[in-house]
């Protein structure tokens, strides 16, 4: 039974979470007054259901229901979670902290406060010791980090259980040690917001020239290795001591106003507010997010190919998946292995999906059904393979940008060394294209066949045998300029 999530606020970032949940298989309910809200939640979601498959090397689970409750308290009844975002007001947030808990005992209830530190939070609170910080970053369905903040007054076994609830989502929890304003990462965000005020302020830099900056120096080091890792780095054979000796003296030198704050008045937001809009004004906020969720597509799928950084928690996201996929996948049917979206680099001149980009569909079908046998990227590294002998692909239909696909298996045959596959790649039930493959399983080495282990037979042949009850796809067999009987 799908577990239920309460999200208590539907803009950014509480749209962010009911994404993040809902696309992992939970069912939410979300509350917010604005008349607009469920228009709002749906944009989000259009971007996180293009998206947050992408970073995935397995099928997406089944997505939860979404509703749309008329109060705090029908959406948290039944509530496995709660996620409070709503405005950034200490009074508001003990209002609805306290309308919650009218309905709702021994909950977790997280809060996605930028600044207010747990103990302000649970002040008043019935019960204190469920309410606790979790601050994620947007968008908050492709962003791994929550900072994850009790205080003395918390449930500590609740804490862990949270971050747990939190990992099965695909996200990292980190638990932060000692309550502070602000946690950790947004003291950093600050400290270069106030920096980047001054200089425009003062006329050094422009909007747009602070931003190259960051995105052509500094930001794509610190997006994959941090702060303390990259100075270490800076310091070369000598370590983490040589750079602080060698820069620890700038320090005392004027390289920062961050002790000072510029007057925030409106002539500031007036040229601030002009120059972003001279710099980025011609393109619609939907289009940036799309853009951004774009490169942090690309960012973190190059991160999870050398498992480093945020890309180590989607490959250990994927690792705890396949666990209950192995479980959950249907034997006796056509089995959904991928789902994937049609990107803009996909299409060719004719304006729909180029013909090598069905085969990539069907190799990431193929692919991830090898992994759900066994035969991994582990197991690839014993020095034994499967190997695509032959493809046969029939085109039967078309797919544009921004369709969603599912990649599908039905296993014709089996033996020791061989699998014949079919596959077909669907959008919206609509069969575009299949795909018959043999694989032959090798000896890398030896670049020869041989029979493969037990451990994947065990799992390939019921799977050849429950296939055999299902029809056989009339393209079967086919060849290129089969004459008709």
């Amino acid at each position: 039974m799908a577990r239920k999530a309460a999200i208590i606020g539907g803009g950014v970032i509480g749209g962010g979470w009911a994404a993040r949940f809902l696309l992992n298989g939970w069912n939410v309910s979300v509350f917010d007054p604005d008349p607009e809200a469920e228009r709002k939640i749906g944009e989000v979601l259009a971007n996180a259901r293009a998206a947050l498959p992408a970073l995935s090397d397995l099928p997406m689970q089944s997505e939860g229901v979404l509703s749309f409750a008329a109060s705090i308290t029908e959406a948290v009844e039944g509530a496995d979670y709660i996620q409070e975002s709503v405005s950034e007001r200490l009074d508001l947030k003990h209002r609805v902290f306290a309308q919650i808990q009218q309905s709702s005992h021994g909950v977790p209830i997280g809060s996605s406060t930028s600044g207010f530190k747990p103990s302000e939070l649970q002040e008043g609170a019935a019960d204190p010791s469920v309410i606790f910080v979790a601050h994620p970053f947007n968008p908050v369905y492709l962003l791994p980090l929550a900072e994850v903040v009790p205080s003395a007054r918390s449930d500590m076994a609740l804490i862990e259980r949270v971050k747990e609830v939190l990992r099965e989502i695909g996200m990292f929890p980190l638990h932060v040690r000692k309550e502070i304003d602000a946690h950790i990462a947004d003291r950093f965000l600050e400290a270069v917001w106030r920096e980047a005020l001054w200089l425009v302020k003062d006329g050094v830099a422009t909007t747009e020239e602070i931003d190259e900056a960051i995105r052509m120096g500094f930001g794509l080091r610190w997006g994959q290795m941090g702060l303390f890792e990259t100075y270490r780095v800076a310091g070369g054979e000598a370590g983490m001591k040589h750079f602080m000796a060698q820069f620890g003296p700038c320090l005392t030198w004027p390289w920062t106003k961050l002790m000072d704050v510029p007057e925030f008045n409106d002539e500031l937001v007036d040229l601030i507010a002009g120059q972003s809009d001279a710099q980025s004004g011609h393109h619609t906020i939907r289009e940036l997010e799309r853009i951004r969720d774009s490169n942090l597509i690309g960012f973190l799928r190059a991160l999870k190919d050398r498992n480093w950084g945020a890309g180590k928690v989607l490959r250990d996201h994927d690792a705890r998946r396949a666990v209950a996929l192995a479980a959950e996948v249907p034997q006796g049917a056509p089995m959904v292995m991928a789902r994937m979206q049609v990107l803009p680099g996909w299409i060719d001149y004719n304006g729909h999906m180029t013909e090598s980009r069905y085969l990539f569909a069907s190799s990431e079908t193929v692919d991830a059904f090898l992994r759900f046998i066994g035969a991994d990227v582990e197991y690839v590294k014993t020095g034994f393979s499967y190997y695509t002998a032959e493809t046969h692909i029939m085109h039967l239909g078309e797919a544009r940008v921004g369709d969603a696909l599912t990649g599908s298996i039905q296993v014709l045959a089996a033996d020791e060394k061989r699998i014949h596959l079919f596959v077909r790649i669907e959008k919206a039930g609509e069969v575009l294209a299949t795909l018959e493959q043999m694989l032959l399983h090798v000896d890398m080495a030896a670049g020869k066949t041989c029979a493969a282990p037990q451990m994947i037979l065990d799992r390939v042949l019921p799977l050849a045998a429950a296939h055999d009850a299902l029809p056989r796809p009339d393209a079967a067999g086919r060849h290129v300029g089969q004459r008709k009987a």
